[in-house]
Parts: structure tokens; sequence; C-alpha cells
């Protein structure tokens, strides 16, 4: 049986994307690296694996950082890491369609991700890289907090409370809320399931909406 689509009646001024999970599946290769990043160290990955996906590197890795460890250092070994690996990346389904219809203006992506590290991803799945971006460079405080989205409402000259924020994970999703967005939870790349506290559609096929 298909999945059925959702129609959203109430039309936007723009749209905010998340970036992994969202736009793009790189569950792969993120998990990857964190998991070579824990086992390093001697950490379970289990706990890192679950809060890893729609935070900020360095958010994590205090959280799970050892004794007197380099937090800022760390942050930036696991970026390169990142950078590097891109095996596995690939575009959420009607993700290329959906941006090639958005006017330029009308969209943006607010990621966790460095600038360096989004435009590699997007790039490796074939995403075009938007005019307009809010990366983890910045905000001075990381998803759960709504400081990107609105950051990035306000570079398309309008408010978080007149925008369609797509997202995957915990983190980012209360961020949108937070923010006064409209939140869609896409669910085809969500490596560890939890039930959101928004409506969820499979992936941009499923999906239509207005601009208003």
């Amino acid at each position: 049986m298909s999945s059925p689509i959702l129609h959203l009646k109430r039309p936007y001024r723009a749209i905010l994307f998340d970036m992994d999970g969202t736009l793009l599946d790189s569950h792969v290769a993120v998990e990857r690296v964190w998991r070579n990043w824990a086992a390093a160290y001697g950490r379970d990955s289990a706990p890192v694996m679950k809060v890893c996906h729609g935070r900020r590197t360095i958010d994590t890795v205090r959280e799970f950082a050892i004794p007197g460890m380099d937090v800022e250092a760390e942050a930036r070994k696991i970026e390169a890491l990142e950078i590097a690996d891109t095996d596995g990346i690939v575009p959420i389904a009607g993700a290329a369609e959906l941006l090639a219809r958005l006017p330029s203006d009308r969209w943006a992506v607010v990621t966790s991700a460095s600038r360096a590290l989004a435009t590699r991803r997007l790039a490796a799945a074939g995403l075009p890289i938007p005019a307009f971006m809010i990366n983890s460079e910045h905000v001075t405080r990381g998803k759960p907090d709504p400081e990107g989205y609105n950051k990035g409402a306000s570079l398309l000259g309008t408010t978080a409370d007149q925008c369609l924020v797509f997202e995957d994970a915990p983190a980012g999703i209360e961020a949108g809320l937070r923010a006064g967005s409209d939140v869609i939870a896409i669910s085809s790349a969500r490596p560890h399931p939890f039930e959101p506290n928004c409506p969820s559609v499979l992936d941009y096929i499923h999906v239509q909406f207005d601009l208003a």
C-alpha cells in the first residue's frame, strides 16, 4: 500500500530545510565516523548514535568528552573526517525536483554542519548549493535552540512563524517548533526510530504545499 500524500493548506512565505536526513541521507557516513570516534576513546557508541544526528559536532563531543579532552580540537578532527567521507550519501526522494521548482530567494538550508561540510555533502548528493544557508558558524546556540531557524527566516526577509520547516531529528524538530514554524518530519532516512511531535511524511513525493 502506498503512503498517503500530506496536503498543507496554509501558504508559506519561505521554506527552511535541515540538511542531513532531510534533504539527503548521510546517516551511513555520519555513523561510520562517530562509531570510530567513540571506539577510539573506549566509549559505547550506542548513546552517541542516539544524539549525534541533527546537532552541532561540538555539542556532541562536549557531551561525551573524556576528562581533559580538547573539545574544539576533537570537533575539528571529526569534521575533517566527515568532509572526507561521502560514501553512501544520496538525496532524499523528491528533494532535487522540489528544490528545482522553488525560487532561490524563498528557501534556505539551516544545518548544524559547517559550510565546508554542508557544501561537500550537498554536492555528493547532487543537490544545489543554496543561495541562503545558516551553518554551525552562524549560531552561538545549536539545535534544539531556535536561533538557526530564526536567522534563516530573517535571511529570507520573513519570520519563522511564516515558514515551513522540514526536519528529521528530535533536536531539529524542537528547534523549528520553538521558532514558531510549522514543522514536517522526513522519515525515510531516520536511523533511530522515534515518534515526532509533528506531522511526518516519508519523503518529498508525499507532501504538497504552496508558497504565499
